[in-house]
């Protein structure tokens, strides 16, 4: 059990440092960026998206090594042991979606609950750094 303590720790913490990571460097660079204001917040979009996917393949990356490594658990249902159906499987529990069809059993489980839990606190880390930089930007012309 402290393995897997262990692995779903560091996951989550390379998560919220690949975030917070990204959304510095978009607050550090936006204001240089040579467009009209308004397409600042685009680029700030953009780059939460890409944080958030790179984010899910960390999890998939996970779910992947778990799947394959004895004694972690199994991801069962539409699932044919793919790396992207693992991060297939990782954006739907990321974004807490959760489709279905992929099911985890053993001690993977505990992994998809964090992820779930990551992703709501991420998602809502990005909407309020964009609502900021909408308040910086928005008005400006």
């Amino acid at each position: 059990m402290l393995a897997v303590f262990l692995l779903n720790s560091l996951v989550v913490m390379l998560a919220v440092i690949v975030h917070y990571e990204f959304l510095y460097r978009v607050t550090v660079v936006m204001p240089k960026i040579k467009v009209r204001y308004r397409f600042r917040i685009v680029i700030g979009v953009f780059s939460a998206l890409v944080a958030h996917a790179f984010e899910i393949w960390l999890f998939g990356l996970a779910y992947f090594y778990m799947h394959h490594t004895e004694g972690w658990g199994e991801l069962k249902g539409n699932f044919d042991g793919a790396l992207l159906d693992a991060v297939y499987f990782s954006f739907t529990t990321f974004t807490t979606l959760g489709f279905g069809d992929i099911e985890p059993h053993g001690d993977i489980r505990y992994l998809s609950g964090i992820e779930a839990l990551t992703g709501l606190v991420l998602i809502t880390w990005t909407a309020s750094f964009l609502y900021y930089e909408m308040q910086r930007y928005w008005g400006t012309k």
